[in-house]
């Protein structure tokens, strides 16, 4: 501002200088040297207030400026503070994080690796299952024992009780044939049930891959079964004496195996039908204990419904007889009731009557003496 002032100075001089010069009236040198001493007086105390100005100015922009860059810096300490707090908690929190995912890798390595150990137990105890179940089954007495274990298991689940429900192993009286296991009837009867269980010539079918050996071991094991239908069907299992039903149960603790005769065998099958012997797996054995279970249950409750028919029955006799008594015992009351109303009013009626008639006749009776009794009586001497 001031620098602007200083520049108008010397234009207005400049300005006086052309004016005189185009008048005439002053000499150019006697011109130029008063210009020159004014210029002289005036330009150098002009230039130190402009410096002064220009000096405060600067100063005063410098003051403003360093403010400007004092609070810029300021907010962006604040900033980067702010930024750098969020970076540090964020990294907390992640090496948090981190150090969990550490201590959850190092826990389910852990666990991993327990269940791997627990995996090879189970390996090394399922092998020897296995083993043991393979001796088993290439032992016709242990597969037999086998079998009669998982029917007796079935039978226990099906809520039968032994010694009560059904026995096992027990000679019939009147052969000397022992079936496996006797399930008794709600009415007395008898289901006889033997456990069989027919697999090696099947288990060389499965294993060969010759289509001829498979024919040959398919045939040797469709004769197995039809033996070991024979061996039920002839040792009178099925016996009126023993109070027995028409049929026997032929129990195949394979399902797979079941499977295979039903699906495959069907001539098989059908001869088992007709010699009254019925075959199962565990399935359909459960199958045939439930309803006999279902049949246990009907019966007990007939049996209830036929106690509770008898005493209704009894009851009603006895109601009737109450009636009838009770009815004669209102009668007599009705009998007595019209009686004690007889006597009460008839009677009543007729004694009040009399008494009535009683008092009239008295009464007349006393006016008659007393018309004809004298007016005085002499005294007595």
């Amino acid at each position: 501002m001031v620098l602007y002032l200083a520049l108008g100075v010397l234009i207005g001089i400049l300005f006086v200088l052309a004016f005189f010069k185009l008048r005439g009236g002053v000499k150019k040198d006697d011109l130029l040297l008063h210009l020159d001493q004014k210029i002289n007086e005036a330009f150098p105390q002009a230039l130190k207030t402009a410096n002064e100005q220009l000096v405060l100015m600067a100063r005063q922009k410098l003051t403003a400026e360093k403010q400007d860059i004092k609070t810029d810096l300021d907010n962006k300490k604040t900033a980067i503070e702010d930024l750098v707090k969020r970076i540090l908690e964020d990294m907390t929190r992640s090496g948090k994080r981190l150090e969990d995912a550490e201590r959850d890798r190092i826990g389910s390595f852990r666990e991993l690796k327990k269940e791997v150990e627990n995996q090879r137990r189970i390996t090394e105890q399922l092998s020897v299952t296995t083993e043991g179940l393979k001796r088993v089954l290439s032992n016709n007495q242990l597969r037999g024992q086998f079998g009669e274990r998982v029917a007796e298991d079935l039978l226990k689940m099906a809520g039968f009780v032994k010694g009560v429900d059904y026995q096992s192993n027990k000679d019939q009286k009147s052969s000397n044939t022992r079936p496996d296991f006797t399930v008794f009837l709600p009415d007395g009867a008898k289901i006889n049930i033997d456990a069989k269980f027919p697999y090696n010539n099947l288990q060389k079918a499965v294993e060969t891959q010759d289509l001829e050996t498979k024919r040959r071991y398919i045939r040797d094991f469709t004769r197995d079964i039809k033996e070991k239908i024979k061996q039920v069907t002839s040792r009178e299992y099925i016996n009126p004496e023993e109070n027995t039903v028409d049929f026997v149960i032929m129990f195949i603790p394979n399902e797979m195996i079941f499977s295979y005769i039903y699906d495959r065998m069907n001539e098989v099958w059908l001869e088992a039908l007709k010699q009254k012997v019925i075959m199962a797996g565990p399935f359909s054995f459960t199958a045939i204990l439930r309803l006999v279970r279902q049949a246990y249950d009907n019966f007990r409750f007939q049996k209830d419904v036929q106690k509770i028919i008898v005493q209704i029955k009894i009851f009603d006799q006895e109601f009737k007889k109450y009636n009838l008594e009770f009815e004669k015992i209102g009668d007599r009351i009705r009998s007595l009731t019209a009686q004690y109303q007889k006597v009460d009013i008839t009677r009543t009626n007729q004694l009040n009557r009399a008494v009535d008639r009683i008092k009239l006749e008295d009464a007349e009776s006393t006016e008659v003496l007393s018309l004809e009794s004298p007016k005085t009586v002499p005294p007595l001497k």
